[in-house]
Order: C-alpha cells, then structure tokens, then sequence
C-alpha cells in the first residue's frame, strides 16, 4: 500500500482522485484517524491542515500521520504538498520532509511539484505557472505563503537541513536508468534531496520507475499519478459517482488569480454575498448573518455564493488594516461556523474554492473520511464523506476552468 501524507485537504483530495483515476483503491482520511483502517484499499491518503501551522506542529502532524499509515500496512510513503511549492523561507515542505527521512531512517528523497496537466513545469530546477516563473505568477502575492523565487534548489535549501541538487531535463529525457545514477551522483555530493525536471508527463513516466524503490517521494500529485498507474499495471479506475441534487452553497476564500476569475464568472449568474473581514472579525453574530441569508436563496437556480475572494489590491489593503494572520482567522472561523449551521439546516453539498477554506470547513463537519467520486478538473474531485450522503468539491486556488462553480453543480444526478 500507498500512504500519502498530505499539507492540506484539497491537496489531499487533489492526489486522491489521481490515485483513483489510475487503478489503485484509495480511501481519504479527515486528519490522523484514532482507529485501525478497515477498508481493503490499495492507497490511504491522509489530509492533515499542516501547510501554513508552525514547522514544529507540522513536524509532529506529519509524524503522527506517518506511524498510523505504518501501522496500517503502508510501505511506500508520499508527502504531497501543493504544486506551486506553497510554504516561507522557514518552512514546512524542508522541515516536515526532514523529519520523515529521519523518521524511515532514509537520507535521499526527490522533490517533484509538477503537474503538467495544470500548467506546473519544472526546467533547470526552476518552477512554472503557465509560461511564467512562479513568483512572476499570482503566486507572488499568495496572503499567506507569497512566493518570491521560482528556483526549487534555492527555496529547499533555505528551509530544509540538507543540500538539494538537480536532475535536469537532458538527464531525465535519457531513462530512469540514467536518473537513478545521476541520484547515486548527487548521493556522492552530498545533496540529501533531488529536485527533478519534468515538462511534461513523459518525464515524470520516467520518474515513477526511478523512484519505484525509494521508502519517501515528496512532490505534488503529477508523479503520484504515473506511481499509482505502474502500480496498478496500468489499470484505470472506477470512480464514476458523483453526488445527488440537494441543497448546495459555494464558499469561496481563495484570492488567487483563477479564483477570482470564477467568482467574476458566478456573480453575473447566482446570488452572491461579500464576507466582510471587519464583521467577522468584530461581530461575533455575524455568520449567523450570512447564514440567513444562504437560507433566503437555497432555492436559487443556481446556489448562493459566500466569498472573501479579492483582487491582490484589495487583499492587501485588508492585510495593512487588520493584519494578514488576524483577516485570515477570522474569515476561515467564519466560514466554519457558518457551513456547520447549513449542514445542519439540511444543505448536502459543498462547493469551496482555496485550501485554508477547504480545511476549516471539512473539519468543522467533522468527517472521519471520503469516497473519490469523478472529476470536475484535474485534481478536483468530488468526495462524499464516509458518514453520510454528504457531498464536497474542494478545490485548490488555482485549479478549474473559469465556470468551475457552475459546472460541479451540473454534474449533481
């Protein structure tokens, strides 16, 4: 079995459906679980909110969900962190990857973001967005991990106890035989972690055999999925549902540049209200505000939008006036209370746009785990919790196409 720690929970459910997609079983896991995994499965992904917390609480995260997963038959072990490399000078992708290494006793591991199907290329080490570098990207301006340097080398370095070096492009187009030497080289040189080229997925086909034996692969889920289609033999998966028509909000809280571009999209066709950060950070009924309002316009042709998304202008305005950390708080409290109050009012579906949103909301609910169901885009899935006939779509900033909200709800049988 595959164990797969993840940063956040639509990374979690991102790689989940690619698992899914390419013939490996693969269940969902809301946090650390308290009890032994039942399911007969082939891969266990375990979504933890370890991305953005202090190095040393995602250390200890990271370390607990690491024991379970070997505990529960996992040998081959993928710590899954967002394809833009999302994290400060300080951490958590060096820290954490540290500390599992150490952890399996292992002192080599590669560092692999990609995902070409999303427009995430590597070249000379140096990571893209599209056909811009990734600080020249909507990334650099990201609330909580603003990313400065598209260079993965430089980036690691600076986070992690180790010296990273690089497999290029001219290697990796040559064979996984020649990627495995220029490994056992950088070994030799005393680099701890390899970052490795990948263009498209060609190379990260290449990737997946380099890296068949290795106890830890670290990167985003483009490598997962060409590791899940060797092991399966190259079988696709089942993972045909998608959720039943019910009651269904969208919640909104990324500010990156797609996101945006949906919300614009949405508001010309459903009923849509602003989270204002002073309210929620001032009133302490103020989602009981925003609730009552959902509950006005539930029987909308298309569902009622609640969303904090704002241009980079506007978000950094909000950021000089209350404080990055103390906006975000509060908007992520806001949007628990609030999607816990539509649960409980009947509402069954969840549409959520950004990956801090994404987390609070589904532990706010409280499930212990997820079903992979089909996906929206590429990397978006549609879940339903283990508990009940729940249904989430959890979508990473940048992930979809422009009438993503729109499209999810259509798919609803």
């Amino acid at each position: 079995m595959l164990g797969v720690i993840a940063d956040d929970f639509t990374g979690a459910s991102d790689i989940a459906s690619f698992l899914v997609e390419n013939g490996l079983r693969t269940v969902q896991m809301n946090g650390v679980p308290t009890q032994p995994l039942q399911d007969s499965v082939d891969a266990i992904v375990i979504s933890l909110k370890s991305r953005s917390n202090p190095a040393n609480e995602a250390i200890q995260q990271s370390l607990q969900a690491l024991d379970w997963l070997k505990q529960n038959g996992c040998s081959q072990f993928y710590f899954k962190y967002c394809s833009t490399f999302d994290s400060t000078e300080k951490g958590n992708i060096g820290p954490v990857t540290d500390a599992l290494l150490k952890a399996l006793n292992d002192d080599f591991t590669v560092i692999t973001p990609a995902l070409p199907i999303n427009g995430r290329t590597i070249f000379n080490g140096y990571l893209f967005v599209g056909d811009v570098l990734l600080n020249e990207s909507g990334m650099r301006n990201h609330p909580i991990t603003p990313m400065k340097d598209a260079n993965l080398l430089r980036l690691m370095d600076s986070q992690a106890e180790g010296k990273t070096g690089l497999v290029a492009y001219a290697d990796i187009i040559q064979g996984s035989e020649q990627v495995k030497a220029r490994f056992a080289a950088l070994k030799q040189q005393g680099c701890r972690y390899a970052v490795v080229d990948a263009v498209d997925n060609q190379q990260l086909a290449v990737l997946a055999d380099a890296v068949a034996d290795f106890k830890l692969v670290t990167g985003g889920s483009g490598l997962a999925a060409y590791m899940a289609a060797r092991l399966s033999g190259g079988k696709k998966g089942d993972n045909a549902f998608t959720p039943t028509k019910g009651k269904t909000v969208v919640l909104s809280g990324s500010c990156s540049v797609m996101t945006n571009q949906q919300v614009e999209n949405y508001q010309k066709k459903a009923p849509h209200l602003f989270l204002d950060v002073e309210q929620a950070i001032n009133h302490p009924d103020y989602a009981d505000k925003l609730y009552q309002w959902t509950m006005e316009n539930l029987d909308s042709p298309l569902a009622p939008m609640i969303y904090a998304t704002v241009p980079p202008e506007k978000l950094k305005a909000i950021q000089n006036e209350f404080g990055a950390e103390r906006a975000s708080q509060a908007i992520e409290q806001t949007f628990a209370r609030l999607a816990e109050k539509l649960k409980n009012a009947g509402v069954t579906n969840f549409i959520t746009a950004g990956g801090e949103t994404s987390s609070i909301v589904v532990q706010q609910l409280g499930f212990s785990g997820f079903h992979i169901g089909k996906q929206i885009a590429p990397g978006v899935p549609w879940l339903k919790a283990v508990e009940e006939p729940i249904y989430l779509a959890l979508k990473s900033g940048n992930f979809g196409k422009v009438d993503f909200f729109e499209f999810a709800q259509g798919m609803a049988v």
